[in-house]
């Protein structure tokens, strides 16, 4: 028996267990009385309109679950930031599905809604995925309009992105099943077709409140835009529904007859299941962050048959490199390699931190995976790049330089997974969110910040200190420990997944047993979408 890989499952397993606890609560929307209301106006719940609309029984990606969690409690929250975002396949045909959820705050669009939505469409474009908007949204949350209306990624993004879609050949379909506002009102008549459903949906510039304030003029809005209207009357809608079952009917018989994608050409052969137990990752994984571990335990048990061709596997060993499959498709690994490694000139080097041939042997991997048109997989659990004077002397920076330059200039499909600790550069040569990973996902364990939380409160503390001196103040020990626990504790809960995830830096944290699904579904998202841009690092420091 082996105490410390129990621990670590028991530990590993808790954390999983939690993720599944708290989506449990997200899923529920605005509650029990709110979904009692949208059900007495004959509607279904934006998750349920999903699950009606997908293939049964095809798989799921949620974008975005934890966005705006434990956000705007002023008002009373906004769970999932009140709009369902995620990628799945109705009619055989995978595309991106964008839900607002009227159970909460009536679907109004708060700033993190913005983000999620803009985040669901980047996604959408990135692999021309058709995107498919189920509207029911009482428009801006006007108290904090200042922050969602008119800068360039605020809500009106949202529309410009409806016209660049369109012009790409972007398949674009809104069903209007519940209020349609203001200038939300533009999404969905700039997609490609746009129904609505009787007696629910409507869709105006201006309510008849306001229509009635600005130029005097009385009318009710199934008048003003309801469906008969729309449909009847302006043309502004294609199709008319009775009810929501019927507009999510005519929304799948579109999408069967699709034109088939483009191919990217990403190479594939039948899936296989790891060969070594994907469980064993629990206990693989330490419970405390610090504590080292070998990576290629976890590669083996994410790979089909466990398979891995791994590249320089002696040379720069604290970021592992190879090539292996998964769910049959053909991936470049990038990871960092946790326990402490000896080089053949028998210097130890510390795991997880980047030194100067580790980051010389992952820029010609990744080189190589564009070369040879190989989507890359990154695998985080970084502390940063190794610092000193013998690093500074051997030209870490330049090293440095070159991996984030080739990350940042990849033309293939990225996917980043943040397994542990996503700490200062190392996040940004790991392929962090600002380096336009397709997808991004956390595991529970995951931590991302600058830097470490006993160090950053340390620094902290010191600056605090320092300010306090120079006003004449001197602080005891006992203060001093106080206010040292009081930092490390405030600094520690803006490092977790769920702090990340509810801004959207990742988008979503998954169990690790969910790792092969994440990927194998971007890729076959990205495989839709064709690789035109060369690849060109431009100029490198040698």
């Amino acid at each position: 028996m082996n105490l410390e890989f129990n621990k670590n499952e028991d530990s590993n397993k808790q954390l999983a267990y939690e993720v599944k606890l708290r989506l449990k609560k997200i899923y529920a929307g605005g509650g029990e009385k709110a979904a009692a209301r949208q059900k007495e106006k004959g509607k279904m719940l934006a998750r349920e309109r999903i699950k009606y609309l997908l293939d049964p029984e095809s798989r799921w990606l949620e974008i975005g679950a934890f966005a705006a969690e434990d956000m705007y409690a002023e008002v009373g929250g906004c769970p999932a930031a009140g709009v369902v975002t995620g990628i799945g396949y109705v009619s055989g045909r995978q595309c991106m599905i964008i839900a607002n959820d009227a159970t909460v705050k009536a679907g109004a669009w708060f700033p993190m809604t913005a983000k999620k939505n803009l985040r669901a469409q980047e996604i959408a474009m990135e692999n021309r995925l058709p995107v498919i908007y189920l509207v029911d949204s009482a428009g801006v949350f006007l108290p904090m309009q200042d922050e969602i209306f008119p800068d360039k990624e605020h809500f009106g993004r949202i529309f410009r992105n409806n016209a660049i879609m369109s012009s790409k050949g972007i398949v674009q379909i809104s069903a209007i099943m519940g209020s349609c506002v203001a200038g939300g009102a533009y999404l969905p008549i700039m997609s490609d077709e746009a129904m609505i459903v009787e007696g629910t949906g409507s869709v105006f510039l201006a309510g008849s409140y306001l229509v009635k304030s600005a130029i005097g003029e009385e009318i009710d809005n199934e008048t003003l835009g309801g469906a008969t209207t729309h449909s009847e009357i302006s043309g502004v809608t294609d199709y008319k529904h009775p009810d929501d079952a019927a507009c999510l009917d005519s929304i799948r018989r579109i999408m069967s007859m699709l034109g088939s994608p483009q191919s990217a050409g990403f190479d594939r052969i039948k899936p296989a299941e790891p060969k070594l137990n994907e469980e064993e990752i629990y206990g693989f994984l330490p419970e405390n962050r610090e504590n080292p571990y070998d990576m290629r335990e976890i590669i083996f048990r994410l790979l089909d048959q466990s398979e891995f061709e791994e590249y320089k596997q002696l040379y720069g060993q604290s970021i592992i490199c190879g090539l292996g499959r998964i769910d049959g498709w053909a991936v470049g690994i990038v990871a960092n390699q946790r326990k402490v490694v000896k080089t053949r000139k028998g210097e130890m080097q510390f795991g997880g931190v980047i030194y100067s041939d580790s980051a010389d042997k992952a820029t010609r991997f990744i080189m190589n995976c564009n070369q040879k048109k190989i989507p890359l997989v990154f695998l985080q659990d970084v502390t940063g790049f190794m610092v000193g004077s013998r690093s500074e002397h051997g030209g870490i920076i330049k090293d440095g330089a070159k991996m984030v330059n080739v990350v940042a200039n990849s033309v293939v499909p990225k996917f980043t997974i943040v397994i542990g600790n996503s700490y200062g550069a190392g996040n940004y040569a790991m392929c962090g969110k600002a380096y336009d990973p397709r997808l991004i996902f956390a595991w529970p364990s995951a931590k991302i910040a600058v830097m470490g939380g006993a160090q950053a409160a340390k620094v902290l503390l010191q600056i605090q200190e320092a300010s306090l001196n120079a006003k004449g103040e001197q602080i005891s020990a006992g203060k001093e420990e106080s206010l040292l626990k009081e930092i490390e504790d405030r600094y520690e809960s803006q490092t977790t997944p769920y702090y990340a995830a509810s801004r959207l830096w990742v988008d979503g944290i998954i169990d690790p047993l969910e790792t092969r699904k994440v990927i194998s579904m971007g890729i076959e998202a990205a495989n839709q979408s064709p690789v035109e841009k060369p690849f060109n690092p431009g100029i490198i420091q040698t």
